[in-house]
């Protein structure tokens, strides 16, 4: 240990002359400091070497090598010395190779000594004023390496990447070792670990004939997608072949497709993240994320299904997979994965096949052609093939009309912008008075109490999709008032509190078959709890009759100021224009309270209208 405090001393001794004699540009080159330190010791003594000092030794278990002896010898040398992060790096690049321990046999062994004397200059102690720009300098081994001073001193070897010297002159007893940031790689080692040495994605496809076409599309895009590709990832890529692109061009050229859009087609073959086909194996089928922008600038949705061949979005096939590349993987398809819309996600995942099968029984059109449109965004509630199984459709209602209801148009509403709110549907009680749906997200999302969402945000072109385990039927007001956890105390009241009416029959009566359409003024919980009581049945019946106009579907726009409608009960109540503070309109009962407020207004069902109270209403009990 004191011998090697006295080196470490002795190396930074030494380190402080050289960077004092370099400072002193005035009085030209200097000789450098006499030291008694070798090259070896030097690296031993210097941390960021320790895996240099560990390839030495393990180059040198092979009986043909003996190059710690050698470089602890007269010399002189000049050595480039990669750091522990360059021999890292290289370790990164070699498939299988996880450290230095892996270079296991005397082939591997002799191969890494050639990888190391393709480090040293012998017979000479080059300093780095003596380098100078395009410089060949021979190495031990016999190759050249080829010197830059644009910006720094860099060396290039076989590869593409230069060294860069990030410590230089560090002078020893027999030469002078430059401190560099990558290891050296001749073309002998280049060629014995062809098979091994990993590349980045995008030097993968510029090797490979069949990706020309792949190739030439990043040049094209936005975004200098090659530069990205060689980044550090890592990425999964699903790499069309030449044949693919020219399906998917159909004889136009690159140059025909927008940038923009041809960027984003390509980046929905990137996947963040490696993953194998042993990973999409084990899940059998789903969805991942590609880096393409989909609706609302969410990540589009890729469905993948391995139940066979392993498939993306139900039109691309993976024809060679687990490419492995230096930051990431490559697996090769037959075709270009396109942009898709709301209806393509429908069609490539088997679970949603019973929906489209409703979508386009007796070759309708109205719904892919709706839901194909790129000027317009969509949530759709799409129900699972198990959903559609255990519909019964009890109340026989056209069911064009039903998948209507699965549909928001307009706006792209992802999960994690849900909350308890009621939406438009596509569907219609009458001309432009779309039905309303109730989304709950107090434990998950379920919506109209009755549809819970399973899996969400699956991201289209135009639009969002939340697969949901039962078909969403068309609601009625009863619907709405069960679903709502504001109107719990409503309920009660007219199942429990009121057993000797069936006003749940009553107020799901539709088509005609009842007193229905409904206008339904609906109090809620706290309007019941702003009461000293509720009433006891008798009167509680009339109260809540009191609410509820039968035989007209009276929205929002329909009313004026002093309109008057007569309810259930027989009394009539009286709405005023505009309403007063926060009050969307007032509302005057059959008792002649005033200043009642509606809250909300058009929660438009099959079967009626509801608008909210925030009191609860009061007929007239003298008559």
């Amino acid at each position: 240990m004191k011998t090697l405090e006295k080196l470490s001393r002795f190396t930074l001794l030494s380190l402080f002359l050289i960077f004092a004699s370099c400072s002193d540009d005035d009085n030209g080159p200097t000789d450098p400091p006499e030291t008694d330190v070798t090259i070896v010791a030097a690296a031993q003594a210097t941390p960021q070497l320790s895996s240099l000092v560990s390839a030495l030794q393990k180059a040198d278990e092979s009986s043909n090598n003996d190059l710690v002896a050698a470089l602890s010898g007269e010399g002189p040398f000049t050595v480039f010395a990669p750091t522990n992060d360059a021999f890292a790096d290289l370790l990164a690049q070699l498939d299988g190779f996880d450290s230095l321990d892996d270079f296991n046999t005397q082939q591997l062994q002799d191969l890494l000594a050639v990888v190391l004397t393709y480090h040293v200059v012998a017979d000479a102690a080059v300093m780095s004023s003596d380098l100078s720009d395009g410089q060949t300098i021979t190495t031990l081994g016999g190759s050249t390496l080829e010197v830059s001073t644009q910006g720094g001193v860099f060396i290039s070897d076989a590869t593409a990447e230069a060294a860069q010297v990030t410590t230089a002159d560090i002078v020893a007893s027999n030469g002078v070792v430059h401190i560099i940031d990558k290891v050296l790689l001749p073309q002998a080692a280049l060629d014995a670990l062809a098979d091994v040495l990993l590349v980045p994605i995008t030097d993968l496809a510029l090797g490979n004939e069949n990706l020309e076409n792949l190739v030439a599309a990043l040049v094209a895009a936005n975004g200098d997608l090659p530069t990205v590709l060689r980044g550090e990832g890592p990425f999964t890529v699903l790499a069309p072949t030449d044949e693919a692109f020219e399906t998917f061009l159909d004889g136009a050229q690159l140059g025909d497709i927008p940038v923009d859009v041809l960027t984003n087609v390509l980046l929905n073959h990137v996947i963040s993240g490696e993953v194998t086909s042993d990973d999409l194996t084990g899940l059998g089928s789903g969805y991942t994320s590609t880096l393409a922008v989909g609706a609302g600038d969410q990540n589009m949705s890729l469905f993948f299904d391995t139940s066979g061949d392993v498939t993306f979005n139900g039109v691309s096939t993976v024809v060679m997979a687990d490419i492995k590349a230096l930051n990431g993987i490559v697996h090769v398809v037959d075709a270009v994965i396109d942009l898709p819309n709301i209806v393509d996600h429908a069609v490539a995942n088997p679970n949603l096949t019973s929906l489209v099968a409703a979508l386009t029984n007796g070759g309708n059109t109205t719904f892919t052609d709706l839901l194909s449109d790129e000027t317009e965004d969509f949530t759709v509630f799409a129900p699972l093939n198990d959903a559609f199984d255990a519909f019964t459709n009890p109340n026989s209602n056209d069911l064009n009309a039903i998948l209507s209801n699965h549909v928001v148009v307009g706006a792209a509403a992802f999960s994690s912008g849900l909350t308890n709110s009621y939406v438009n549907t596509a569907a219609e009680f009458d001309t432009d008075e779309n039905l309303s749906l109730y989304i709950n997200t107090d434990d998950g999302v379920t919506l109209n109490g009755t549809s819970n969402v399973v899996l969400a945000d699956i991201v289209a072109t135009n639009g969002v999709i939340h697969a949901v385990d039962a078909v969403i039927d068309l609601p009625t007001v009863v619907t709405f008032a069960v679903a709502d956890p504001n109107f719990s105390t409503l309920v009660q009241a007219l199942t429990e509190l009121t057993p000797s009416v069936d006003f749940v029959s009553v107020l799901s009566a539709q088509g005609g078959a009842g007193s229905d359409p409904f206008t339904v003024f609906a109090p809620t919980n706290a309007a019941f709890e702003a009461l000293a009581a509720i009433p006891a049945e008798a009167d509680l019946i009339p109260i809540l009759q009191h609410h509820v106009v039968a035989g007209a579907n009276v929205r929002s726009g329909d009313l004026s100021d002093g309109i008057m409608a007569t309810t259930l009960e027989g009394d009539a109540i009286t709405i005023n224009l505009p309403g007063t503070g926060d009050n969307i309109a007032d509302v005057t009962d059959g008792a002649g309270n005033t200043g009642i407020g509606i809250d909300a207004v058009d929660v438009q069902a099959i079967n009626g209208v509801i608008h909210v109270l925030d009191t609860v209403l009061i007929p007239d009990t003298t008559n």
